[in-house]
């Protein structure tokens, strides 16, 4: 069997790729002034990290590009290396198989993520020491909170695209968080879903002006037709068929 000596070889990229795309400061931050539901809805229901990882404190908000990392299951190496790395404004993207059995991150990790001005750690593992993590004012959004201890042993990928929370998130990729969840933007879309949100937040704004004028959610939202067509019912029908929708 002959083989072809002309074909170019097949490298793997390096463990570790420090040369990202990303947004401006000044961008993100036009995006992270809308909430994580406003941007997922806004981007046509797109982009929302599976509900399960949530900020260890309800008023932890954060707005970044994605610095993406994957870690074996109850061990934090490169999570370790990915905080060297990191540029401030960056987000860690910890992909660690969803191992929640596991306290991958803790306040002196946290403590070295601050000093870098990373602004948030967001995994799929644990996290531990929550009291000082809060104290500290760094953002992490974890999926557990567990005390249990990892080792240091596995290389991984840094900054090449994951699969996270259900979400392929690319590095550089716009990254929101708050009491919500969190939401992922294309860097490329950034500017455009700022946008729609904004938009989409004054049309919410107007409603609830409406709501407290008197305005009621049938008519605010047009849902006559509907509620019609699937033929609701109600015990005003005989009385007032327009009151009562489903006599029409």
């Amino acid at each position: 069997m002959s083989v072809d000596s002309t074909a170019p070889a097949i490298t793997a990229p390096p463990h570790v790729t420090t040369k990202i795309e990303r947004a401006s400061p000044e961008a993100l931050r036009a995006l992270g002034a809308y909430g994580s539901a406003s941007i997922h809805e806004a981007q046509g229901r797109l982009g929302a990290v599976d509900a399960g990882i949530k900020p260890i404190d309800d008023s932890m908000h954060f707005a970044g590009s994605a610095f993406t990392v994957v870690c074996a299951p109850r061990d934090n190496l490169m999570l370790q290396v990915a905080i060297h790395y990191a540029r401030p404004g960056d987000v860690l993207i910890v992909a660690a198989a969803g191992m929640e059995q596991a306290g991958t991150f803790g306040d002196v990790l946290g403590n070295a993520a601050k000093a870098k001005g990373i602004s948030a750690v967001v995994t799929d593992s644990g996290v531990r020491d929550t009291a000082q993590l809060r104290a500290l004012g760094l953002p992490v959004f974890s999926g557990s909170v567990c005390i249990t201890g990892t080792v240091k042993e596995t290389l991984g990928p840094i900054n090449q695209p994951v699969v996270f929370g259900g979400q392929l998130i690319h590095p550089g990729d716009a990254i929101v968080g708050d009491a919500d969840g969190v939401v992922v933007v294309e860097r490329d879309r950034i500017e455009t879903v700022t946008e729609l949100s904004r938009q989409r937040e004054e049309h919410e704004d107007r409603l609830i002006e409406q709501y407290k004028a008197g305005g009621t959610t049938i008519d605010l939202c047009g849902l006559h037709e509907k509620l019609r067509a699937k033929g609701l019912t109600t015990d005003l029908d005989d009385e007032d068929p327009e009151q009562g929708l489903g006599a029409a």
